[in-house]
């Protein structure tokens, strides 16, 4: 039955996913706001919401909790880090499925400022990590300092990409022709709106069920229940981006990745704040920071692949970016498979 119900879930996501990526694309045609903007904010936000819930119900609720055994802590940074570097190796996928280049060769170069920032903010979850240990004083109350700067350097770094793509003007060689005029700005907002509650619905009831699936086999806070999790509240992100990409619309895809991992770090506030145990990266394994340094490393090979553009791929059907990005992920996942946390 648990599995029926994953079954269900999935298809749902595939349904409205799809819807939203194509309102999506109409609403940044028809707002002129651009593909990176609406992908880094909207669709980035509404992906990401089943991150949000599972890492407050792991350490606020009573059940996923239970699923941990040990430190629900872990379990709750465990899935936002983990998802960040699933969410970059689905670039790998991406770049699998384009069949004319490099998938980074095509996106905009303006999603560096996207990378950059999460880069800081990953880094700063990882510094805190290891702070804690000398410096054990830095909280206000029963939340750390680093869950109040956190926040502010997301909303700083989405301020500036805001107003550097408001200013952006595209050359009349690369504007992009309109393909939803005839379609009707109150049924995009309206399909779009729909569509965002069934995602975000579907990906809040998936994450539960996955936690249930995580109970049923004994999985507890072990490395396949955490990975499990990251990947089953990464499903959005992975129906999105490909719908996005079969639309053509690759900056979208692109920055609904890299958006999604800013705000799954960014997630780690309300996680501080609804753990009453104290700042919960005083409360976690180190060995979070080894997931913390992966997803640093594929953001900048992510730069890398943004600067220096390819016209073909290295390996025919991939580009050596996804080789790496895949090779760093099962790295990744690896550590944390000897380190025995979740």
């Amino acid at each position: 039955m648990v599995w029926l119900k994953f079954t269900l879930c999935l298809v749902i996501i595939l349904f409205a996913g799809t819807r939203l990526a194509r309102y999506g694309d109409a609403i940044a045609e028809k707002t002129g706001l651009g593909r990176i903007w609406i992908g880094l904010v909207l669709l980035a936000v509404i992906t990401s919401v089943p991150e949000l819930v599972t890492g407050i119900s792991s350490v606020a609720l009573v059940k996923l909790p239970d699923l941990a055994v040990g430190n629900p802590a872990d379990l709750a940074v465990g899935d936002l880090l983990g998802s960040c570097i699933f969410n970059l190796a689905i670039l790998a996928l991406l770049d699998i499925l384009y069949r004319p280049g490099p998938v980074l060769s095509q996106a905009s170069p303006r999603n560096m400022r996207s990378v950059g920032i999460a880069i800081l903010l990953t880094a700063v979850v990882a510094g805190g990590i290891l702070a804690w240990g000398r410096f054990p004083g830095l909280a206000v109350g029963w939340v750390g300092i680093l869950s109040i700067i956190i926040p502010i350097l997301y909303a700083v770094g989405i301020w500036r990409i805001f107003r550097s793509e408001r200013d952006y003007r595209p050359s009349p060689a690369a504007a992009v022709p309109l393909q939803y005029k005839e379609l009707p700005i109150r049924r995009v907002y309206f399909g779009f709106a729909l569509a965002a509650v069934a995602v975000i619905g579907a990906g809040i009831w998936l994450s539960f069920i996955g936690g249930e699936i995580v109970g049923t086999y004994g999985w507890h806070a072990s490395f396949v229940g955490s990975l499990f999790l990251a990947i089953t509240t990464s499903m959005p992100e992975l129906v999105v981006t490909i719908a996005a990409l079969r639309l053509g619309a690759i900056d979208m895809a692109v920055a609904d990745i890299l958006g999604s991992n800013m705000f799954n770090i960014a997630i780690i506030t309300p996680v501080d704040i609804f753990s009453r145990q104290g700042p919960v990266l005083s409360l976690v394994s180190r060995a979070h920071v080894t997931t913390a340094v992966v997803a640093i490393v594929m953001s900048l090979l992510v730069i890398v692949g943004l600067r220096f553009r390819q016209k073909r791929k290295t390996f025919g059907f991939i580009s050596w970016q996804a080789v790496a990005l895949i090779g760093l992920y099962i790295f990744g996942m690896y550590r944390l498979f000897i380190s025995g946390v979740g």
